[in-house]
Formats: C-alpha cells, sequence, structure tokens
C-alpha cells in the first residue's frame, strides 16, 4: 500500500483556480507500470474520475467534462502528484481523491474507481458563485 495525502482545497469563485496536491509515502520511480489518478465526489453522488497520469510515461487522461481545465501533473523528485484546476465551475464542488497502484491496462490508465488500490482522505473544494 502507497499512504497518499491530499492538500491544496479550499474555497474559491466561479472562474478561479486551485491546486490541489497529494504527497506519496513512496518513489514513484517504484511504480513505474501503473498510473495515478484524481477523483470527485460531489455531495450525494458517486466518486467519478477527473484525471489519471501514467508514472513513467507521463501520459495524460481527463473526461471531456474537464478537459482542457484541469491538468495532472506528477512530480517525481517530490514524489507528489498535482491537479491543477483552472475556469472552476459550480458543479466542480466536492471532495476530491488521490488514488495510486492502478496497474496500466492495453497500455492505458484506468478510469474506474475499481482500478486503483491506495487512495487519499480527501481534500475538499467549494467553487461558489
Amino acid at each position: 500500500q502507497v499512504q497518499l495525502a491530499e492538500s491544496g482545497g479550499g474555497s474559491m469563485q466561479a472562474g478561479g483556480s486551485l491546486r490541489l496536491s497529494c504527497a506519496a509515502s513512496t518513489n514513484f520511480s517504484m511504480y513505474i507500470n501503473h498510473c495515478m489518478a484524481w477523483f470527485h465526489q460531489a455531495p450525494g453522488q458517486e466518486r467519478e474520475w477527473v484525471a489519471s497520469i501514467s508514472i513513467g510515461g507521463g501520459m495524460t487522461y481527463y473526461p471531456a467534462s474537464v478537459k482542457g481545465r484541469f491538468t495532472i501533473v506528477q512530480d517525481h523528485a517530490k514524489n507528489t502528484l498535482y491537479l491543477q484546476m483552472n475556469s472552476l465551475k459550480l458543479e466542480d464542488t466536492g471532495t476530491y481523491y488521490c488514488a495510486a497502484l492502478g496497474p496500466m491496462a492495453s497500455g492505458r490508465c484506468a478510469s474506474e474507481r475499481r482500478g486503483y488500490m491506495s487512495w487519499g482522505q480527501g481534500t475538499q473544494v467549494t467553487v461558489s458563485s
């Protein structure tokens, strides 16, 4: 298991930006054939995927709902994953979770929750009008 600790959540007006961080307890280089991801859970809703990245190749994946607004970045020197969120919308409100230990399948990162084995505790983001 990998311990993950998210930070950077907070309150922001619609149209603003936030950067979330996820510090991992292990060296990224140990999992070059795996992926890491961010998921979003709105109040009363299921946890949904918003971004993933392959640790070895740095390939990034996004759903249409956030593509062009969110950017997932990894820093191997700091063993930290980031999620840069721009042009925030009201529907971006919720808890954001960092996920790790997602094996690549068919050369891609998973977009399903079951594709990842380690999870952080989440960080809250509130977007207001």
